[in-house]
């Protein structure tokens, strides 16, 4: 048995790591095994071509990344002024932003993990086009594109799709790990994580998937039992400055990692993945290394790695596994997907 505490530099907080306790005996809810596949068209879906939404708008007959205004946005350009002021010490803003929908592909049945190679290429091609259009808005301090996978996290179609909130705000976590970036940049001369990844390429025994621009692990600070980061080599601050062979590459590898989460347990594998980017608020954000973060719920088949006292009461995460092993089973997984096997 182990008990350790390990810094997560991003995030200036503690893991307490308790490995040993993934065994320990369990008698509470379990998740039900997934449903069969669905069809690669169903009438009933909002996202899929040519169907009406919910607002009454039509999709158009798309055939690749589509791209809309969401129609249940959290955030939006009319948002109200004049607000009365709360009491001290409450404040209160309005929530001004664009929140849109991107559709991978036409096919409903086709995740992430299931698209052909240049349908990745062309989503994060699609999120390039996306950040350049929001940073060239002087009233945009932040992009956040993110997907919620599976209904264990609380999707509500399950067309595979992610979504991007355009903001006049700089979300908690992001504004903490540009500042902890740029801070260690001045200090130490070299970005942060630069510093995260040649521990984990020296390490190696955490390592997920190379290729040549850009690699995948699970960090050794990781909070979640699967949690991959899927970053490019070099330094960039946002998905944007992604060159057009870096952006290839890390679509690629991107896919490749989705495909080892499915296979992992021949089934859908749920997840929150964020994109992590350098805000937009014109500070200096050299230091950033854009990323990406799954934060799956599963820690094994059938069980959630549920956020009880400990991370929502004390707001430290307690993690039930080993960074090494998890990563070794994702290394192990084949690289064909489960569903496309003769």
């Amino acid at each position: 048995m182990t008990w350790e505490q390990r810094w997560h530099p991003l995030r200036e907080e503690w893991v307490v790591v308790a490995a040993h306790r993934q065994s320990r005996p369990w008698t509470a809810a379990e998740v039900a095994p997934p449903p069969p596949p669905p069809p690669a068209y169903v009438p009933s879906c909002h996202l899929c071509p040519g169907n009406l939404r919910i607002s009454g708008r039509r999709n158009p007959d798309y055939a690749g990344v589509h791209v809309f205004d969401n129609d249940h946005p959290c955030v939006g350009p009319e948002a109200p002024d004049g607000l009365p002021p709360p009491p001290r010490p409450y404040r209160r803003s309005p929530a001004r932003g664009v929140a849109r929908v991107i559709c991978y592909s036409p096919r409903h049945d086709l995740a992430l993990a299931q698209l052909p190679p240049a349908s990745a290429v062309a989503l994060v091609e699609a999120w390039q086009a996306q950040m350049r259009e929001f940073a060239a808005r002087p009233d945009i301090r932040h992009v956040l594109i993110f997907e919620n996978k599976g209904e264990v996290v609380g999707v509500s179609n399950p067309h595979p799709h992610g979504q991007l909130y355009a903001t006049t705000f700089v979300f908690k976590t992001i504004e903490t790990e540009a500042r902890v970036c740029q801070e260690h940049l001045r200090a130490a001369g070299r970005p942060l994580f630069q510093e995260i990844l040649a521990a984990e390429l020296d390490h190696g025994g955490r390592m997920v998937a190379e290729s040549g621009h850009s690699v995948a692990f699970i960090p050794w600070f990781a909070r979640y039992a699967y949690e991959v980061h899927v970053a490019p080599r070099a330094t960039r601050a946002t998905v944007a400055d992604l060159s057009p062979a870096e952006a290839e590459d890390f679509a690629v590898l991107l896919q490749n990692v989705c495909l080892r989460l499915d296979n992992l347990w021949r089934r859908p594998f749920p997840y929150v993945m964020v994109l992590h980017q350098a805000p937009l608020d014109g500070a200096d954000h050299t230091g950033f290394h854009v990323h990406i973060e799954f934060h799956p719920p599963l820690r094994t088949p059938n069980l959630l790695k549920y956020l009880a006292g400990p991370e929502i009461g004390g707001g430290n995460f307690l993690s039930d596994t080993d960074p090494d092993e998890k990563a070794a089973e994702l290394r192990a997984c084949p690289s064909v997907h489960y569903l496309a096997e003769p």
